[in-house]
């Protein structure tokens, strides 16, 4: 072996990197998700009684927008402070304050009990929840990638987005499990409070940890040499903000449809077509484990395949599944509905696992952190943000579910577009090391 090779060995180190990636991330997105899933289940009678139905749904889901709107405002501070700091600092930040957030949800009081303050209260929680996702995205991702292996960024960057889809299943299991454990009105007396309170031991073992990782090598690198940037966003948008709309698009279509997936398919399967809370849970469970085994496929692919390639893949079955998704959803039967969610989870999975690497070398090391935050913030907000929302106004307005498939294609059209101006170079020309500072992405930027 020539001794100047990096080497591709997958290391103690590396291992506790990816695990904490992993944790890190799946136990900040069930704070993220849990409140996305009690939205559709309660938080329209708790917060919004004076309402009628319909609209009580439409508030209800519209606290979930909240915090998408806050998601560009974490994403340029924590990148920020990120690219001038170090990505570890900024992992252990956000995830203080989702769970303290996420903590004082479970303890708010309800509209019966302080009045029009609940509602208030609830939103700017919500709020605070969205700076953190903001923030810390870009720093999980990095914190992987930036570690990993030649050859290997994209496996790598599977584990922290795995955190989306084990939020998503361990959100469900714990309200599945609190669900079949109370009546329906003691759910929504205080059964719902349980998942909101279980983070706070959830924060303390992601905590603990993150604090056993090392900062990636690339930042020890910038540290090093003296090569970071007194003001990194600026920066980025100077010189980078080709790079910043592509990766937003990117983004775009599998943040939509996969929103679809937390928080709307739930709703739409209790209210509409009169399916149980416990198997619409079974449903999401089932999505998101699919979402996992293919997000993990999808990385290794792109490894292997391109970035690109990938994402077009992926892009493209979520669009041609759009359709089909809700002709079974529709038939009310459990089967079908699982296979449903199974095609969805394939197109999500294939375009979701190459996001971390992709959006890595997309940036140069010195202003990574703010480019990746800020990118995946604005493609959360242009399309998962309100796609709940939107979709629940789509199905009251058209009375049809056809809508909302028409929708889901409409984003995959944008990610489309993003793929198509995605300048990647072939990936023989990014099996150099990591852990030097580079310059990936120049191409995009220009």
């Amino acid at each position: 072996m020539n001794p100047t090779q990096p080497t591709t060995a997958v290391t103690p180190h590396l291992r506790r990197v990816a695990w904490a990636s992993l944790v890190g991330t799946t136990i900040e997105w069930y704070d993220f998700l849990v409140f996305a899933a009690a939205a559709g289940l309660v938080f329209d009678k708790l917060f919004f009684p004076g309402l009628e139905p319909a609209s009580a749904l439409l508030a209800s889901f519209a606290t979930v927008g909240v915090s998408f709107l806050a998601r560009p405002l974490g994403g340029i501070v924590a990148g920020h402070l990120g690219d001038l700091f170090g990505r570890r600092a900024m992992l252990v930040a956000t995830l203080i304050l989702m769970g303290g957030s996420t903590t004082a949800i479970g303890l708010l009081p309800g509209y019966a009990a302080i009045g029009v303050t609940a509602p208030v209260l609830l939103v700017v929680l919500r709020f605070l929840q969205g700076i953190s996702a903001g923030g810390e995205w870009g720093g999980a991702a990095l914190l992987a990638v930036e570690h990993a292996p030649p050859g290997r960024r994209g496996l790598f960057g599977a584990f922290p987005q795995l955190g989306g889809p084990f939020g998503l299943v361990l959100a469900n299991l714990v309200l599945l499990a609190v669900s079949a454990a109370t009546t329906p009105e003691q759910f929504l007396a205080w059964g719902w409070r349980i998942p909101f309170l279980l983070s706070v031991v959830l924060v303390a073992v992601g905590l603990v940890i993150r604090a056993r990782v090392a900062e990636t090598p690339v930042f020890a690198e910038l540290r090093r040499t003296r090569a970071r940037r007194s003001a990194p966003l600026a920066v980025l948008v100077r010189t980078h903000l080709r790079a910043v709309v592509v990766a937003s698009a990117l983004f775009v279509g599998v943040n939509l449809c996969g929103y679809l997936l937390i928080a709307f398919i739930g709703s739409y399967g209790t209210q509409k077509l009169h399916v149980s809370r416990s198997a619409m849970l079974l449903v999401g469970v089932v999505g998101a484990l699919s979402w996992a085994l293919w997000t993990v496929l999808g990385a290794r692919w792109s490894d292997r395949l391109g970035r690109r390639r990938t994402y077009l893949l992926g892009t493209v079955a979520l669009a041609a599944w759009s359709f089909p998704m809700f002709l079974l959803l529709d038939t009310g039967s459990l089967p079908w509905m699982l296979l449903a969610v199974f095609g969805l989870a394939f197109g999500l999975g294939v375009t979701y696992g190459p996001q971390a690497a992709a959006y890595a070398e997309l940036f140069p090391a010195a202003v990574r952190y703010s480019g990746a935050s800020l990118a995946y913030a604005l493609g959360a907000v242009i399309g998962g943000g309100f796609a709940p929302l939107v979709a629940a106004w789509l199905l009251a307005t058209t009375g049809t579910s056809l809508s909302v498939s028409a929708y889901m294609v409409v984003g995959c059209l944008i990610t489309f577009a993003g793929v198509l101006a995605w300048s990647e170079r072939p990936l023989r020309e990014r099996e150099e090391s990591v852990s030097i500072v580079d310059t990936a992405g120049a191409e995009v930027a220009g």
